[in-house]
C-alpha cells in the first residue's frame, strides 16, 4: 500500500499565530513542519525574539522548526519603492509575496506537496489576497496551497489563548520598520 504524503509546510510569522494552526493541521492528519521565513522584521533583535517564542511553540508541539537566516536586505529590495504605502498597501502584498514564494521553495525541497501559512489568522490580513496568492504561487510551483481560514471558529482567540498559557513575546506591530512608524 503506498503511503500518502501528509506533510505540510506552515509558513510562520511568528508563535503567536501559529498555536493554532499548528494544532488544528495536527488535527487534520499532517505532518506538520514550520518554516520561519521572516525577512521584513526590522532589526535582528525583533526577529531573535519572535523566533525564540516559534521555538518554543514547535517544542511545545512537538513539531520541525525550519529556520531562514535573517536577511533585512532582501525584504527592502524586494519593498523599494513602497516605503511610503499605508499598512495593508502594496507594500504588504510584496512582502507577504516574498514570504510565500520563499515557502513554496522550501516546501519543494523538503518533499512537502502542500503549504499554508499562519498570517490569514491574523484579523488584520486579507484572508482572500493571502489565499489567491498562495494558490498563484502553489500552481507556479507544482504544489498545492491550502487556504485554511485559520481564525475561523474562534481561531484568533485560541492562538492567543495557547500564547498566553505559553508565557510568549507579544509584538506590537506587524514588523518592518514602516509598519512600526504607523
Amino acid at each position: 500500500m503506498e503511503q500518502k504524503n501528509n506533510k505540510i509546510l506552515l509558513h510562520a510569522c511568528c508563535g503567536i499565530c501559529s498555536g493554532y494552526p499548528i494544532t488544528m493541521l495536527k488535527e487534520l492528519g499532517y505532518d506538520v513542519v514550520v518554516y520561519f521565513c521572516n525577512p521584513n522584521l526590522d532589526t535582528e533583535e525583533e526577529f531573535q525574539k519572535r523566533l525564540d517564542a516559534q521555538k518554543k511553540v514547535c517544542n511545545h508541539f512537538g513539531v520541525e522548526l525550519i529556520t531562514e537566516k535573517y536577511n533585512h536586505e532582501e525584504y527592502l529590495a524586494f519593498v523599494k519603492g513602497l516605503e511610503n504605502e499605508p499598512e495593508r498597501g502594496k507594500r504588504c502584498e510584496k512582502c507577504i509575496k516574498l514570504r510565500l514564494k520563499h515557502a513554496s521553495l522550501k516546501a519543494k525541497e523538503i518533499g512537502a506537496e502542500k503549504f499554508t501559512t499562519s498570517l490569514v489568522i491574523s484579523p488584520h490580513k486579507n484572508y482572500e489576497m493571502i489565499s489567491g496568492m498562495g494558490e498563484k504561487i502553489a500552481e507556479e510551483e507544482g504544489l498545492m496551497y491550502l487556504s485554511i481560514d485559520f481564525k475561523k471558529k474562534d481561531g484568533f482567540l485560541k492562538t492567543n489563548t495557547i500564547s498566553k498559557e505559553l508565557a510568549l513575546y507579544r509584538q506590537k506591530y506587524c514588523g518592518c520598520e514602516f509598519a512600526k512608524k504607523e
